[in-house]
């Protein structure tokens, strides 16, 4: 939690479930990220979270865009980007939207498939696209695989048929998962994509781009390898496979650019026990997965917590959300411990939540209101 956001929380009290987010610490981020990787350009993923105030500073910085749909495109651009400096990177895309994005200005697209390679061919002729393939994601606690991109061997073929139906072959993709802690992850895609990207170049495709996607951790409960860790690696990896001609290099981060900008402040509504000589207490937010901790899904992220009571006695806990629905459940296994003395009513804050929080809440499920959010 920065001390800005700390002061607002205790001057401010604000009405619970909320985010409160350090913009500041936003710019702090970037410029650690540029400074780790500094001959690549930084294409924030909009979808971590698109608030106006954070793309506005982006914009300001200099950095591009990663946008998932046409609605995140017409955000960077209402933020001030230029359509230069977006990228469609979705590969899954209704053609209209491509169109869309496309008269707005929008030259890069993202693809994995021969059907969008057509849609792509039709209603963005001569932009520069670039194919994602498959890569591994071991050591993500958020893995993105199987979903998006395609084998090695299809990347080559789409990549060829690209050139032949009007379109700019411009590069190749990967995304080794969000949340990723292990540094080898990157070394091992890097490898995969710098054999294909040498076949394409004797295939006489003038392929001149690697995306080396997101995944940049930030600290939850456990320790997370530094940004510089990172860079070395794919530096190291970088020069290793491509020597000293270096293609154009794009990363995409989102979850490191803004998750521990911000905190989200809850409170506790209920603290009960399912027997009376259970060990166990079960502890109630207001805030749950349909809140906007969406990520807690099979434990996956795991968020630490500040109470006011810390520093006291501790004993295992379920936590749980608000909602009539038993899988807002968001920690049973993961062994967490809060204080003996927390009880209904107490605020207590989730700490590091700027990333997808607010863009996963739902619209009133259960009756309560989207989370709040504050931009200081």
């Amino acid at each position: 939690m920065t001390p800005k956001v700390a002061r607002f929380l205790a001057d401010m009290q604000p009405a619970t479930p909320c985010l409160v987010l350090d913009v500041d610490r936003v710019e702090q981020n970037y410029r650690r990220l540029a400074a780790a990787l500094p001959v690549a350009r930084i294409y924030y993923a909009v979808k971590a979270n698109p608030a106006l105030p954070i793309l506005e500073r982006l914009v300001g910085l200099g950095s591009h865009f990663d946008a998932a749909s046409w609605p995140e495109v017409r955000m960077c651009l209402t933020a001030g980007a230029e359509a230069d400096r977006i990228s469609y990177g979705n590969t899954i895309k209704k053609e209209r939207d491509i169109a869309a994005a496309y008269q707005a200005g929008v030259r890069m697209f993202a693809f994995d498939s021969m059907e969008e390679l057509e849609k792509l061919a039709r209603s963005a002729p001569g932009s520069r696209v670039y194919c994602r393939i498959l890569v591994g994601n071991d050591g993500a606690e958020w893995p993105l695989s199987r979903k998006f991109g395609c084998e090695v061997g299809m990347a080559k073929e789409l990549m060829v048929k690209a050139g032949e139906m009007g379109l700019d072959p411009f590069g190749l993709s990967f995304h080794v998962g969000s949340q990723q802690t292990n540094t080898r992850a990157y070394q091992a895609a890097i490898a995969k994509v710098a054999m294909l990207f040498t076949d394409l170049t004797q295939a006489g495709v003038n392929v001149r781009m690697v995306n080396l996607g997101g995944g940049y951790p930030v600290r939850y409960r456990a320790e997370v390898p530094e940004i510089g860790e990172f860079g070395d690696a794919i530096m190291g990896a970088m020069v290793e496979h491509f020597g000293n001609a270096l293609p154009e290099m794009v990363i995409e981060p989102g979850r490191f650019i803004v998750g521990d900008a911000g905190v989200v402040s809850s409170e506790v509504v209920l603290v009960s026990r399912k027997a009376e000589d259970d060990p166990v207490r079960w502890v109630y937010l207001d805030i749950g997965r349909f809140g906007g901790l969406a990520e807690t899904e099979g434990e996956a992220i795991k968020y630490a917590f500040r109470t006011p009571h810390d520093g006291g006695a501790e004993g295992p806990v379920t936590i749980a959300g608000p909602t009539c629905d038993s899988t807002d459940t968001l920690y049973e296994k993961a062994n967490y411990r809060l204080p003996e003395a927390l009880k209904a009513g107490d605020r207590v804050e989730l700490l590091a939540t700027g990333a997808y929080v607010t863009t996963y809440a739902s619209q009133k499920f259960n009756g309560f209101e989207p989370l709040a959010e504050h931009y200081i």
